[in-house]
């Protein structure tokens, strides 16, 4: 136990880890439910544990949902079945690793979240406006973290459409068609037994390609979201110890040299002229491919403006 303990702290310890942190949380919260239904099942109580997952799962019920309003932000977070938690992780690593690279870890969690808020939100207004589904509202609720994958999964694909993955039993397929499937399966599934899922799947799926138009027009939606992560997370840290700071006299500093170099680096949302041509040089000699994660980051801002 101490060992897991020590995973789960190193696993939110660093930095720029965003993805494992997304896929750790879904499976630590997935293996404590199912042992709790285990325990509460074969002791009489399962009823009681269904009525527990009502505070987790999001309901269509928009009284009921008033109460429970932190449901659109539990419910992607939350798995009962295993394959249905094991496809959403697998879909997420996979397609996460390409927005973590390009994107860096701030904008996958922006697209997980966005994603699976755009999906809640769709999810309600679908089982509280369309009469197919207004009959089936009845005690609906819905859970997983389908719609933040999806958005995940076209984001990618609309950033990187001619991106190949090698798939069994098909071989090399561009991501652009593997998520025009999902959309197409969700589409078809929006009538059947897992209408609510499946309409969250188009609710992720619209948000991930706005936001890549959007991001390359210049605009980041996922700005307040991060501002207000930003803000929880400086509750829970702590402030580093203040540092002196002395000049060396045997290097002193001069305007020139200041100067100098700010024109050489720029910030880091605003690469410099310089920086965009030695990346450049390096593609021109060793190809895009060797480029680290830091210089695509830049590369792809340059590229919006």
């Amino acid at each position: 136990m101490t060992s897991i303990f020590d995973d789960i702290r190193s696993a939110f310890s660093k930095g720029n880890n965003a993805l494992h942190q997304l896929i750790f949380i879904n499976v630590v919260v997935f293996a404590a439910l199912i042992i709790l239904r285990t325990v509460m099942t074969l002791s009489g109580s399962g009823g009681t544990f269904a009525y527990l997952m009502t505070f987790l799962s999001m309901p269509s019920n928009l009284q009921l949902f008033a109460l429970r309003f932190w449901t659109i932000i539990t419910y992607f977070f939350t798995h009962l079945e295993f394959f249905h938690i094991l496809f959403n992780m697998l879909n997420l690593y996979w397609f996460g690793m390409l927005i973590r690279e390009y994107l860096g870890d701030k904008r996958l969690v922006n697209l997980y979240v966005l994603g699976g808020l755009a999906g809640g939100l769709i999810y309600l207004l679908s089982y509280n406006t369309i009469p197919y589904l207004q009959l089936r509202a009845e005690g609906s609720f819905m859970m997983g973290a389908s719609g933040s994958v999806i958005a995940v999964m076209v984001a990618a694909a609309t950033l990187l459409p001619n991106y190949t993955f090698n798939l069994i039993l098909i071989g090399p397929i561009r991501i652009k068609y593997i998520a025009l499937v999902m959309v197409l399966l969700s589409i078809s599934g929006a009538t059947g037994g897992n209408a609510g899922g499946n309409i969250a799947h188009l609710g992720g799926a619209l948000l991930g390609f706005f936001y890549v138009r959007q991001l390359q027009g210049g605009s980041d939606w996922g700005r307040p979201l991060q501002a207000i992560l930003g803000f929880f997370r400086g509750l829970f840290q702590r402030r580093s110890p203040l540092k002196v700071a002395y000049k060396n006299p045997n290097r002193p500093y001069t305007a020139s040299a200041g100067s100098s170099m700010s024109s050489a680096v720029g910030t880091p949302g605003n690469p410099s002229q310089l920086e965009i041509d030695q990346i450049l040089d390096k593609i021109s000699v060793s190809g895009y491919e060797s480029l680290t994660k830091e210089e695509k980051q830049k590369l792809f801002k340059a590229s919006q403006k």
